[in-house]
């Protein structure tokens, strides 16, 4: 008989997989003489920690706060009911939590901003002069660090971001499964999407026929972009909100598909497809792009260095007469849909085995507007696992 859990998630992570990460961080714990450890996250999109420690993922801008004891099980605090209301979310969707808390915070509430602080503040209040370890402070609120510093005086604060960070890039074998997965639906999402590409309808149904392809396979978070111009023009794609215009004859129509799958690990494989013929100046620029992904590629080996990949693309747009990149064009994917090592001139992380890249150069003018975009796996001697079936071409339909 399937246990609730079963019934109502449609991909759980395997208990080995979860025992797997935790004994990594309590060996960076007991190397950092910490005591406890917190992640705080309050999206989907780029908030793993807390889907990374308990398979649960933060969503909708509510805050979550995991407190990761190096002795004991977890603690959580989740946005939901007070007390005698059983704490959200519901028990049977938790491994290694002992203690579930919940208050009804809500960052548009500005009076609620320290409700989990304050309950943070009373678990660890017993454990004078701990030393705790806060984990993505970009994602902690300036409320919650603010109260807990404040009021737990004899602790003693340290960022161990980069530390959980290199554990969390490499990727187990079960989540290399479980991101191909991802991969191959968003192959599958590309290929149906271009049976509903023709001229007359909006650039937003584009979308939406993509996000509820995903969803209707397990997906539960899709950042699409889609964005049509006449050909000739630099057909850039856009976000939902830039999205009302009408696909016509002749169009280019540049396609993103950047979504999770039923295990919450992200991919994206992205493309370009004509209503008619290409320009020469188009395909020019996507055979370019191409060369800028394999310039890359070749780098990507274990012990390389981001910064040295980032000027290369760089030198190789500039040798062809284009500008040079000015974005984060390649990086990990994993619970984040942006994940460490990003490809740019601040990342500290080197390159190693096991860590899922996605580098999606583009060659830009004003006459059109190409890139390529997939993911791959990064093996011990080098070699590269591409995870994306879809073709490196130029749709036409």
């Amino acid at each position: 008989m399937k246990s609730e859990a079963e019934i109502r998630i449609a991909r759980i992570i395997s208990d080995a997989e979860l025992n797997r990460r935790w004994e990594a961080v309590r060996g960076i714990m007991r190397q950092k003489s910490l005591d406890f450890i917190i992640v705080q996250n309050s999206t989907d999109y780029l908030g793993g920690y807390v889907k990374w420690f308990t398979d649960m993922p933060a969503l909708h801008n509510y805050p979550v706060t995991v407190i990761f004891p190096r002795e004991d099980e977890m603690t959580t605090i989740w946005s939901g009911p007070t007390l005698p209301a059983e704490p959200y979310p519901p028990a049977w969707s938790f491994r290694g939590v002992k203690k579930r808390i919940s208050v009804p915070i809500m960052p548009s509430l500005g009076y609620t901003d320290t409700f989990q602080a304050e309950k943070a503040t009373e678990e660890l209040s017993n454990f004078g002069g701990c030393r705790i370890g806060i984990v993505g402070m970009g994602h902690i609120s300036a409320a919650f660090y603010k109260y807990v510093t404040k009021h737990l005086t004899d602790a003693v604060f340290l960022d161990v971001t980069d530390h959980i960070d290199e554990i969390k890039a490499i990727k187990s074998a079960e989540e290399i499964e479980l991101i191909k997965e991802t991969c191959q639906m968003q192959d599958a999402a590309f290929e149906y999407v271009l049976t509903r590409i023709q001229p007359g309808r909006k650039d937003y149904q584009i979308y939406a026929d993509i996000r509820q392809y995903c969803m209707d396979r397990g997906s539960e978070q899709q950042l699409v972009m889609v964005g049509s111009a006449p050909m000739g023009n630099s057909g850039v794609m856009f976000y939902e909100h830039f999205q009302n215009r009408t696909i016509e004859e002749n169009d280019t129509v540049t396609i993103l598909i950047e979504s999770n799958g039923p295990s919450g690990f992200y991919g994206h494989v992205a493309r370009i497809v004509c209503l008619g013929e290409t320009s020469q100046e188009l395909e020019k620029q996507f055979e370019l792009a191409k060369q800028a992904q394999r310039v890359t590629l070749d780098m990507l080996k274990p012990g390389a260095n981001p910064r040295d990949i980032w000027d290369a693309n760089n030198d190789f747009l500039k040798s062809k007469g284009y500008l040079e990149e000015t974005r984060i064009y390649a990086h990990g994917q994993g619970y984040d849909l942006v994940e460490r090592p990003s490809m740019d001139p601040y990342e500290t992380m080197k390159i190693q085995a096991n860590m899922n890249i996605s580098p999606h150069p583009s060659v830009v003018s004003d006459k059109a507007f190409a890139f390529v975009c997939e993911n791959y796996i990064i093996k011990e001697n080098g070699e590269k696992e591409c995870l994306h079936a879809t073709p490196q071409k130029i749709f036409k339909i």
